[in-house]
Formats: structure tokens, sequence, C-alpha cells
């Protein structure tokens, strides 16, 4: 990614959180899409909710999780099983900051478990986009619905706790962290999503801009999370038709489970 050449002195100079992500950040707007990207998520265009009542029925197991999960097969080229973690995921991620909320907010992001250790049968999908290096990372969980919604009412107050912060890494590299929220598809019972966007430079003075998307739903006593991340091109379509895609094919499991009970 190309950086303007003043993003470098405003760096230096004040560690504005604002500055920060004023001059380091890339509009995408004008940006190709991925080579699987469609402006609607079914062929229709439209974009059902699929509301699933809690306590519909028993948790699922965890080869149902595993069926509801989403996969390269869904997303298509250029997505394919990840080749390991990144090092942005220790270097640029596992950061501390003064605020307990925020603090909070990247020990989730950093541990992809906004919820916490899951309670029962779980499944996860892993993936790499060969174009951009951004990695996608995809959990079917069970989960106590309450804990969930509390959960889902937390990150919505993140922006407005944790709007525009600094935060410390292992290194002793100063990041401005800037929260806000992503709109999802109505699907599932409760959703919530925030994109996380961490500018700063590293030691040896090259610009750093780390895009983070966390997506959560619950669907009946199961929670998808969903973190798509990189330091290039981060499509917010991507994460929200994931979302979609999964919620409703979760759903569709959860209503062949019962119906088999």
């Amino acid at each position: 990614m190309t950086h303007p050449p003043a993003a470098r002195a405003l760096l230096a100079s004040a560690l504005s959180v604002t500055a920060l992500l004023a001059t380091a950040g890339c509009a995408v707007d004008d940006e190709p899409r991925p080579r699987w990207f469609s402006a609607s998520a079914s062929a229709s265009g439209a974009s059902p909710a699929v509301e699933q009542p809690a306590g519909s029925g028993a948790a699922l197991t965890e080869a149902q999780a595993q069926a509801a999960l989403v996969t390269e097969a869904d997303l298509g080229e250029p997505w394919g099983p990840t080749r390991g973690a990144r090092t942005w995921r220790d270097g640029l991620l596992k950061a501390t900051t003064e605020d307990r909320d925020c603090q909070l907010l990247l020990d989730a992001l950093y541990t992809e478990e906004p919820f916490g250790a899951p309670k029962g049968p779980q499944a996860t999908s892993a993936l790499d986009d060969s174009d951009t290096d951004t990695q996608l990372r995809y959990r079917v969980a069970a989960h106590p619905p309450a804990d969930v919604d509390r959960t889902l009412d937390w990150m919505k107050s993140l922006p407005r706790r944790c709007g525009q912060f600094t935060a410390t890494t292992t290194r002793g590299i100063v990041q401005g962290v800037e929260v806000r929220d992503l709109p999802l598809p109505p699907v599932g019972d409760a959703r919530r999503a925030l994109r996380v966007t961490l500018a700063g430079e590293t030691e040896d003075g090259e610009l750093t801009y780390l895009t983070m998307d966390l997506a959560a739903v619950r669907v009946g006593e199961e929670a998808i999370t969903l973190t798509n991340a990189g330091l290039d091109e981060v499509y917010e379509e991507v994460t929200q038709q994931a979302v979609q895609l999964g919620a409703q094919r979760l759903a569709e499991i959860r209503k062949q489970g019962k119906a088999q009970i």
C-alpha cells in the first residue's frame, strides 16, 4: 500500500490518533473488488432476515457446527486454506492501553474470542486471500445466549467509548487506533460488527496500517464469530456476505436438527 509522504513527518512529530489515521489510511471506494464479490448475496438480490428464537432447540453437535462453517468453497478465488498466522498478529495486535474497555477490545482482537472460551461444540475455518494476504477466521460455537447478548451490547458501546485511542505494542511502538460500527445484514437473533484500524510504524520507520473487522452473530444457542484482517485492502463486503451466508446456513442446520429430535 502506498502512503502519502506527509505521513512519516506526522507520525514522527505528534502521534495524534486523528493524524495517524488520516495520513496512513487508504481509500478503498475506487479499488477493484475481489473476484468472487457480488453486489447481492443471493440470486434474487434480497437480504432476508433469518430469525431463530433463542432456546429453540438443543445445542449443535460438533459435526453440525462443522457443517455450518463458511469455507473457501463459498468464497471462491482468491481464498484458500490459511498458511498460518501472520507476523502482524503478535507484532501489532498484542498491545496495551490504559482504558479497560479498549484493552478488552484489543485482547478480543488478538484472541479472536470476544465471547471467551466456547461452552460446548465448536468448529473453525481459517482462510487466506492470496491477492491481499488478508486473513479470515470464522467460528461457530455454543455460548449461553444471555452471555452473547451482553457481549454484543458491549461491542455496541465501543465506538463511543473507544472511538480513538493509542495502544503500545510489546516492542514499545505506539499506534493510533480507531473503532467504528460496521453494518451487517439483518440475520440471526442479534448481531454486531466493528471495523478497527491500527496505524503506526515499525522500528525501522516503515508505516503500518492494519484493518480488522470483528463480527459476531447469535443464532439461537450458537454464536458466529468472524475476523477479517490484513495490512492491505480489507473489504467489508467480504465480512458482511460471509456473515449473511453463515447465519442463514446455521439457522437451517438448527432447523434440521430440531426436526430430527
